[in-house]
């Protein structure tokens, strides 16, 4: 039998061989907040995803504890910053695709 390693670097590989191809893996949910925020601000990202913890006194923190514990806005946030990375990686390419 086979027991659980106490080495985090190999349990880090293992994963990152599990999900070669998941643009989010290795990403935390505070970083994706952080860079939305970023990139939107507070009164934009409550237009583009409309929960109130970013219409009503935002703040990473609490949007945070939302998030964790609500699948489908937590969906949203992540559906959000990958059409976001999609749109600046066209972006540095050029506009023929170089």
């Amino acid at each position: 039998m086979s027991e659980p390693t106490d080495n985090p670097q190999s349990d880090q590989v293992a994963a990152d061989k599990a999900q070669p191809r998941n643009p989010l893996h290795g990403l935390t949910l505070e970083a994706i907040l952080t860079e939305l925020v970023a990139h939107y601000g507070w009164e934009a990202l409550g237009q583009q995803i409309n929960i109130r913890c970013f219409t009503d006194d935002p703040s990473i923190k609490s949007s945070l504890k939302f998030l964790r514990k609500t699948p489908w806005a937590r969906e949203k946030v992540e559906s959000l910053y990958l059409y976001v990375q999609r749109k600046q990686s066209k972006k540095k390419e050029g506009p023929h695709g170089v």
